[in-house]
């Protein structure tokens, strides 16, 4: 599996159906109003966890929740106040994309939903979503074994938000070198201890 950031709440995920096949998962694209540059639409599945315009293109669209088994992907949309939180399984990697959670705490309903995560997806920059503070509060409800910290502050962006650090520093973490990819088998995951990757844009 390859997981590649393009800033925001954005992501793409390659991943194997077969020997000889793999599937693109895009999450969440943003148009050029961001000030950032947007990705290009290359997906086999899009995902949308917020209200926003939905690009034209060739894909399966999901915006909402239900369950979806599509081409070697399990993917279920928990329904987050006008948001929808992802749950992708493939290859044996479970992965939660939270959107622009608003929430201070999962509810019971949504934790149960979500289950145990390989890896979380969580907005860490303020604005309209998740602060530092209130996304470390959510990461220890959800216990995930990797978490990548999206939708904070990176160069070009128009909107104010918190940098990485921020959150990093909650953690007790000083700095963390950022990775222009993560590439993950099941057997790369951590077991014991739980681990932060930070996405280059």
């Amino acid at each position: 599996m390859n997981i590649s950031w393009y800033g925001q709440n954005c992501f793409k995920i390659i991943t194997q159906k077969e020997k000889n096949g793999q599937i693109n998962i895009l999450i969440d694209p943003f148009d050029k109003e961001t000030g950032l540059r947007s990705p290009k639409m290359e997906a086999d599945i899009l995902l949308v966890s917020g209200e926003t315009k939905v690009p034209a293109g060739d894909y399966f669209l999901i915006t909402g929740p239900g369950e979806y088994d599509l081409k070697g992907a399990y993917i279920k949309g928990i329904k987050a106040g006008s948001g929808t939180i992802y749950v992708i399984e493939s290859e044996e990697i479970k992965i939660c994309h939270l959107g622009s959670l608003k929430q201070k705490e999962l509810t019971a309903d949504q934790l149960e939903a979500i289950g145990e995560v390989d890896v979380l997806m969580v907005p860490v920059g303020g604005g309209e979503s998740l602060t530092a503070d209130a996304a470390v509060k959510i990461i220890s409800q959800i216990e995930p074994k990797i978490t990548i910290p999206m939708y904070y502050k990176i160069p070009g962006l128009r909107e104010k938000l918190d940098g990485v650090d921020k959150f990093l520093k909650v953690l007790g973490i000083k700095s963390l070198a950022p990775e222009d990819k993560l590439l993950l088998k099941k057997k790369d995951i951590p077991e014991e201890e739980a681990k932060i990757v930070v996405l280059n844009p």
